[in-house]
């Protein structure tokens, strides 16, 4: 019992730290950096901020990939698993992706190195980099 009552008592506090970490003005910023995703993708940029949900990120990925490919992609984006090739499928270059993974760690509040992005061959890898990356930056 003792234990169950700390654990949610330190999952309250993480929440208010959270919150008190993305004020008001923070949660406008990602509104406005977001404004020309999908709705899905913005609802879940701000539970993560707000809860730090890392369930939330596969939607998140997928929402600024599909913001950054052509519409014609768009439909082999929807209509695939995690399988859809960066280059071949969706037609990403070098430079749409770090717009990808600037935006990623804009919204996602991570770092990730330049040379991290070589091996990214799917969607998947991208959605399953970045989950290992906030995995192991949350305490």
């Amino acid at each position: 019992m003792r234990e169950a009552t700390e654990h949610h008592l330190g999952a309250q506090l993480a929440t208010l730290a959270r919150e008190a970490a993305n004020p008001p003005d923070e949660d406008a910023r990602l509104r406005d950096s977001l404004k020309r995703c999908s709705a899905a993708t913005r609802e879940a940029a701000s539970e993560f901020r707000r809860t730090g949900n890392v369930e939330c990120v596969p939607v998140i990925i997928h929402g600024l990939i599909e913001h950054y490919v052509e519409p014609d992609a768009r439909a082999r984006l929807d209509g695939s698993d995690d399988s859809a090739r960066l280059v071949e499928d969706l037609a990403i270059d070098s430079l749409t992706l770090l717009e990808i993974v600037f935006l990623a760690e804009e919204v996602l509040q991570v770092t990730i190195d330049n040379e991290d992005l070589r091996p990214f061959k799917t969607v998947g890898d991208v959605k399953r980099f970045v989950a290992a990356k906030l995995a192991e930056a949350s305490p």
